[in-house]
């Protein structure tokens, strides 16, 4: 249940990460235009967002092996 909760989470990151990367590059152009402070935060996300898509590729993967499977089997 708990991978299950993960593949979920991950999934949903995939489409808030970008969205929060957004929000805070316009606080970064509003607040200080002339210092480039949100590339910081770009890195940690962009980090967590590849290894959410790393998660959420494998278990797609692991779900087509496995309906794969059960097609071949139900065909005998």
């Amino acid at each position: 249940m708990f991978a299950t909760l993960r593949i979920l989470r991950s999934i949903r990151f995939l489409f808030v990460g970008p969205l929060v990367l957004g929000l805070l590059v316009i606080i970064n152009l509003m607040t200080s235009p002339g210092h480039w402070w949100v590339q910081w935060a770009a890195l940690g996300i962009g980090i967590a967002w590849v290894v959410s898509l790393l998660r959420v590729i494998r278990a797609v993967i692991l779900l087509g092996g496995l309906a794969a499977l059960i097609a071949y089997l139900r065909k005998r």
